[in-house]
């Protein structure tokens, strides 16, 4: 009887350890669960962007408003009909006021 207990507590024991210290134990698990809940927040973060992408596709695709205000902001395109006021600064310094856009820039150069 004293020997199966004595083999009963040492399958215990490795049991034990394998459970706290072997492959696939509580801290591994605790590990993976704070790494799931990190990509989940990404996912959703992710999640987020594309909606907003597909919102500014549908927009694209259906609307001719998004359309102009991309070609106003990005291009600098006008519309016929609408007058452009263009603002001229000295030629003292002329990288101080450049604008952002090069189709603009091209224009005040060649001016």
């Amino acid at each position: 009887m004293r020997v199966i207990t004595v083999i009963l507590v040492l399958f215990l024991g490795l049991l034990q350890y394998r459970l706290w210290f072997g492959k696939n134990s509580v801290p591994d698990y605790l590990a993976l669960e704070n790494e799931v809940d990190r990509q989940q927040v990404d996912n959703d973060k992710l999640r987020q962007r594309n909606k907003i992408l597909y919102a500014d596709t549908d927009d694209l695709k259906s609307g001719v408003e998004a359309i102009e205000e991309r070609a106003r902001n990005e291009l600098g395109m006008i519309k016929e009909g609408e007058t452009f006021f263009r603002i001229v600064y000295p030629n003292k310094d002329k990288n101080r006021h450049r604008n952002k856009d090069p189709a603009i820039n091209n224009l005040k150069e060649s001016q």
